[in-house]
């Protein structure tokens, strides 16, 4: 049974000494969930294991963000990143994640490792217009993949405009 589920504007939060850990493989399913992420998610554990970690995409969550992730990912380094999941009830909470690859003994990414954690409000406060302004982008186009491209180089044009990279901005807010 398949369904849409839609935000309430419910948010939830991470206690402050929380961290939702999970795990994919290399196709983005999901291989482990701490149990704070079951929690938090509203998924049982058994129906996140082998689900596309992209079940708790939240729609104000911009697809070149992930883009980034995904290419960054793939070029074997770390990322950070603000992201606002969404629950299997439509709620939603903000995470500061931490995403790293994993590595077999001959350095070839077997999968991924992610750690979030409960954010300041200031910066989740300075991420919302950009990402409402990405997603905006995103929307101007009919197919989702020019969409994204599209808003990709809009982000690609902030960073540029600013003079940092990416790493730099995510860390400066």
């Amino acid at each position: 049974m398949s369904y849409t589920i839609r935000p309430t504007g419910v948010e939830n939060l991470l206690g402050e000494e929380e961290l939702i850990v999970s795990k994919t493989d290399l196709k983005g399913r999901i291989t482990y969930a701490n149990d704070v992420f079951v929690r938090m998610a509203k998924y049982s554990y058994n129906e996140l294991m082998g689900a596309p970690h992209s079940l708790i995409r939240h729609p104000d969550m911009p697809r070149c963000v992930f883009k980034l992730l995904w290419d960054t990912l793939e070029s074997k380094r770390e990322i950070f990143a603000y992201v606002v999941n969404m629950a299997k009830d439509g709620s939603h909470y903000w995470v500061f994640a931490h995403v790293t690859p994993t590595f077999d003994e001959q350095g070839h990414i077997v999968g991924y490792h992610s750690n979030r954690r409960k954010p300041d409000r200031a910066p989740i406060e300075r991420i919302k217009p950009i990402y409402k302004a990405l997603c905006e982008e995103e929307a101007r186009h009919v197919n989702a993949k020019e969409g994204m491209c599209a808003s990709f180089d809009v982000m690609v044009g902030l960073l540029k405009q600013q003079g940092i990279a990416y790493d730099e901005f995510v860390l400066s807010l």
